[in-house]
């Protein structure tokens, strides 16, 4: 384990001179120094870390719903929403298309189109932050979509759990996704109307006793998901968004960050131990198209986004190019989809895919200028404050008469 954090931290650490995020590198950490490779072997089996990779996975969701604030998606407005609903329908649509055309199976299909449907929150935020855009008016709709996309991966996971669980006949998997959503609703509900008991349980003013509730609270209804056929990443967001709506949210989403890296680095190395090179090959050109309908449908996304909130060709590509990585939510997807003993080429394909993609993301989004000057002029809306300046530069008549 010291090892695992060692070797996830140097090679981050050198992979942020050149600007690329840490989420492949971690996963690149565990390939190289995983049972598949060769040179020194740190992890021979992938099993080893399991219980800590469970832990990072729970983080990683539990973080993400303390983060989740349904009045930032009531103060977006109808335009943020209908940039949501667009991007997920033109994404996990070609994901979908795209997994049917590969033929490797109904229950591969639904896994693709969450893993080339949904983008990387932690990738995009931080892409946002390292260029500088973050108070651009195109992030606004960006973090919005980010914000539609959250709330469509909780319903996804609860209805995918069934779809990959091997369910038996319709009835049977009708009646798992039914547990999946009244788990859900149960959460919802408590949320909702025991914010009051809740706040009053986690008014810890001692952070010792803070951090070992929320995260025992998190762990264990984790686990009573599991034991009800859900999955564990499902209850981790519910108990996030519970605990964030209360007094105590921010202290907790403070207390929970450091916690929430470090299980999350083993969790994407763990994944890379996992990972065969070998594999990668076999899975090489259906990688590279993979890659190729995500740049497009996001551009497709852009120009949607674009329209609605009247942006220029800058704002266009800002938009279009930010989106498109992928990372954690399409390793969760892979872990589940591992677990329920799927089509074994998955896993190096979404390896490839993410890597790719968490490695271009960012270099496309540094040169989205690029973009913009393939796009249509910009809109009279955009245009409208240059020429108001222009205007006030320009003499006035009467003064030039005089």
């Amino acid at each position: 384990m010291g090892g695992a954090f060692v070797a996830a931290a140097i090679l981050a650490r050198l992979g942020s001179r050149i600007g690329l995020p840490t989420i492949p590198l971690f996963i690149l950490a565990g390939i190289m120094l995983g049972p598949h490779t060769p040179g020194y072997v740190l992890i021979e089996d992938a099993h080893d870390l399991e219980m800590l990779t469970a832990l990072g996975l729970v983080l990683l969701l539990f973080y993400l719903g303390l983060e989740f604030n349904v009045d930032d998606l009531k103060a977006g407005g109808k335009k943020m929403v209908a940039a949501g609903t667009m991007y997920l329908v033109l994404n996990v649509g070609a994901g979908l298309a795209f997994g049917f055309a590969l033929g490797w199976g109904t229950a591969e299909a639904f896994v693709l189109a969450g893993v080339l449907g949904i983008s990387s929150s932690a990738i995009v935020t931080k892409i946002l932050v390292d260029l500088g855009r973050i108070g651009n008016p195109e992030s606004k709709p960006i973090l919005g979509i980010i914000v539609v996309d959250d709330i469509f991966l909780a319903m996804y996971l609860a209805a995918l759990q069934p779809v990959i669980s091997g369910a038996e006949n319709s009835g049977e998997m009708l009646w798992q996704m039914a547990k999946a959503f009244g788990f859900l609703l149960v959460l919802a509900l408590a949320a909702r109307y025991g914010r009051r008991i809740v706040g009053r349980l986690f008014a810890i003013n001692d952070d010792e006793l803070l951090v070992i509730s929320f995260l025992g609270a998190a762990v264990l209804v984790s686990g009573i998901a599991e034991r009800f056929g859900v999955a564990d990443a499902i209850a981790a967001f519910m108990v996030g968004f519970m605990l964030g709506n209360t007094g105590s949210g921010e202290r907790i989403r403070k207390l929970v960050h450091p916690l929430r890296d470090a299980f999350a680095a083993i969790f994407f190395f763990g994944f890379g131990v996992s990972i065969d090179p070998g594999d990668l090959p076999s899975v090489i050109w259906p990688v590279l198209i993979a890659v190729l309908v995500t740049l497009t449908v996001n551009l497709a996304s852009g120009l949607f986004t674009a329209r609605l909130y009247s942006f220029g060709p800058r704002a266009t590509a800002n938009v279009a190019t930010t989106l498109v990585a992928r990372g954690e939510f399409a390793l969760i997807l892979a872990t589940m989809a591992a677990a329920a003993g799927l089509d074994a080429r998955l896993s190096p394909f979404i390896a490839g895919y993410v890597l790719i993609l968490a490695v271009v993301s960012p270099l496309v989004a540094g040169r989205s200028h690029w973009v913009a000057r393939l796009l249509p002029k910009e809109r009279k809306k955009e245009n409208e404050p240059q020429a108001a300046i222009a205007a006030e530069e320009l003499p006035d008549p009467a003064l030039s008469e005089r």
